[in-house]
Protein backbone atom coordinates (compact mmCIF):
# COMPACT_ATOMS: atom_id res chain seq x y z
CA UNK A 1 0.00 0.00 0.00
CA UNK A 2 1.41 3.51 -0.96
CA UNK A 3 0.24 6.53 0.04
CA UNK A 4 0.83 9.62 -2.04
CA UNK A 5 -0.77 13.54 -2.17
CA UNK A 6 -2.95 14.62 -5.09
CA UNK A 7 0.05 16.71 -6.31
CA UNK A 8 2.47 13.61 -6.65
CA UNK A 9 -0.16 11.45 -7.77
CA UNK A 10 -1.05 13.62 -10.89
CA UNK A 11 2.64 13.62 -11.45
CA UNK A 12 3.35 9.99 -11.82
CA UNK A 13 -0.15 9.26 -12.28
CA UNK A 14 0.13 6.65 -15.29
CA UNK A 15 3.03 4.93 -13.40
CA UNK A 16 0.55 4.73 -10.56
CA UNK A 17 -2.18 3.17 -12.76
CA UNK A 18 0.20 0.89 -13.56
CA UNK A 19 1.11 -0.23 -10.11
CA UNK A 20 -2.47 -0.28 -9.64
CA UNK A 21 -3.78 -2.63 -12.30
CA UNK A 22 -0.49 -4.88 -13.21
CA UNK A 23 0.73 -4.86 -9.19
CA UNK A 24 -2.83 -5.21 -7.62
CA UNK A 25 -1.26 -2.44 -5.43
CA UNK A 26 -3.08 -0.04 -3.58
CA UNK A 27 -2.80 3.63 -3.37
CA UNK A 28 -3.98 6.26 -1.15
CA UNK A 29 -4.23 9.90 -2.53
CA UNK A 30 -4.30 12.29 0.38
CA UNK A 31 -6.05 15.13 -0.34
CA UNK A 32 -6.95 18.47 1.51
CA UNK A 33 -9.88 18.60 3.76
CA UNK A 34 -9.51 15.12 4.79
CA UNK A 35 -11.20 13.58 0.95
CA UNK A 36 -8.68 10.94 1.04
CA UNK A 37 -9.54 8.45 -1.98
CA UNK A 38 -8.20 4.98 -1.96
CA UNK A 39 -7.44 3.63 -5.39
CA UNK A 40 -7.75 -0.27 -6.41
CA UNK A 41 -7.83 -2.45 -9.33
CA UNK A 42 -11.21 -2.92 -10.93
CA UNK A 43 -10.57 -6.56 -9.93
CA UNK A 44 -9.83 -6.20 -6.54
CA UNK A 45 -13.30 -4.22 -6.33
CA UNK A 46 -15.43 -6.75 -7.66
CA UNK A 47 -13.56 -9.34 -5.66
CA UNK A 48 -14.41 -7.43 -2.37
CA UNK A 49 -18.08 -6.79 -3.67
CA UNK A 50 -18.67 -10.43 -4.26
CA UNK A 51 -17.14 -11.21 -0.97
CA UNK A 52 -19.81 -8.87 0.51
CA UNK A 53 -22.15 -10.17 -0.57
CA UNK A 54 -21.47 -14.13 0.08
CA UNK A 55 -21.31 -12.57 3.40
CA UNK A 56 -23.92 -10.75 3.77
CA UNK A 57 -26.51 -13.25 4.43
CA UNK A 58 -26.11 -14.78 8.02
CA UNK A 59 -27.22 -17.93 6.88
CA UNK A 60 -24.72 -18.23 3.91
CA UNK A 61 -21.87 -16.37 5.50
CA UNK A 62 -22.08 -19.65 8.47
CA UNK A 63 -22.39 -22.71 5.38
CA UNK A 64 -19.00 -20.61 3.70
CA UNK A 65 -17.34 -21.01 7.07
CA UNK A 66 -18.59 -24.72 7.96
CA UNK A 67 -17.51 -25.30 4.53
CA UNK A 68 -13.93 -24.09 5.04
CA UNK A 69 -13.22 -25.70 8.74
CA UNK A 70 -15.01 -28.79 7.00
CA UNK A 71 -11.87 -28.01 4.32
CA UNK A 72 -9.29 -27.60 6.75
CA UNK A 73 -10.21 -31.48 8.77
CA UNK A 74 -9.76 -33.16 5.30
CA UNK A 75 -13.46 -33.83 6.19
CA UNK A 76 -14.89 -34.29 2.52
CA UNK A 77 -16.07 -36.79 -0.21
CA UNK A 78 -14.94 -37.29 -3.32
CA UNK A 79 -16.91 -38.53 -6.37
CA UNK A 80 -16.74 -39.01 -9.94
CA UNK A 81 -17.61 -36.98 -12.50
CA UNK A 82 -21.41 -38.49 -14.45
CA UNK A 83 -20.37 -38.08 -18.20
CA UNK A 84 -23.53 -38.13 -20.59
Amino acid sequence: MQVVNYTEFRRSMKAKLDQVSDDGDTVIINRSENKNVVLISLREYNSLKETLHLLSSEKNRNRLISAIERAERDDYETHNLIED
